[in-house]
């Protein structure tokens, strides 16, 4: 993701330094390379860290990755509310974005408090629709881990060792996602059931129904059940 908004600000024919000392780094701007059309002029190691020179190429061939696009859209279902499942999407997400897919997320169910605004909403509910946004958790800093939850103490320590590995935080991955055109669909149906108003979701949000997904279904080459 780095690399997509730093070439973008870069002239063509302008070489891009990238260093980083992810091991995946190395198979991951290959590929990226491949699919943009930029062309990666040189990668080598300083110690641990990775090296990438890239050179930004708008000829007809990343041109035509570009127009069609639309052939490799990605639709992601998130239906669960776990956070370490929350990370995984937005990463992919970003991922997809970064080599200029148009990406649709579609939360439904449990997935729906991922976009939760962390404060309280003041708007009038039924006694139902109450207790319901009282048991569930309120925005992704109040999330669970799938695995290892240990009373709350399991997200915590995924919180700190993502911060001390210099991997962006849920919070961050929802910011980028938007900032890069990541389409965010709430499933109306299940915020009806469930009770969660437009007001309670987080901003860049839309509502939709299941035609809405469909639609972005169709039109992908990837759909995804999270």
């Amino acid at each position: 993701m780095q690399a997509f908004n730093a070439i973008k600000n870069l002239k063509n024919g302008d070489i891009l330094k990238i260093k980083a000392t992810d091991p995946g780094f190395e198979n991951d701007i290959k590929t990226w390379c491949q699919r943009t059309g930029n062309e990666l002029i040189d990668l080598y190691h300083e110690g641990k860290t990775i090296v990438a020179k890239i050179k930004k190429n708008t000829s007809h061939q990343q041109v035509d990755v570009n127009q069609n696009s639309s052939n490799h859209d990605k639709a992601i279902i998130v239906f669960s509310g776990d956070l370490d499942k929350a990370i995984a999407a937005f990463i992919i997400a970003n991922g997809a974005a970064a080599m200029g897919r148009k990406v649709t997320l579609f939360f439904t169910f449990w997935g729906l408090n991922i976009l939760r605004k962390p404060e309280k909403v003041s708007i009038k509910k039924d006694f139902l629709s109450k207790m319901f946004g009282m048991m569930m958790p309120r925005g992704f800093k109040k999330l669970k881990l799938s695995k290892m939850n240990m009373l709350g103490i399991g997200p915590k320590m995924i919180r700190y060792i993502m911060n001390k590995k210099n991997v962006a935080s849920l919070e961050d991955l929802i910011k980028q996602a938007l900032k890069n055109g990541v389409r965010i669909v709430a499933c109306n149906m299940s915020s009806d059931i469930m009770g969660i108003t437009k007001e309670e979701l987080i901003d860049g949000v839309e509502l939709g129904g299941v035609a809405s997904f469909i639609g972005a279904a169709e039109q992908s080459d990837t759909t995804l059940f999270i």
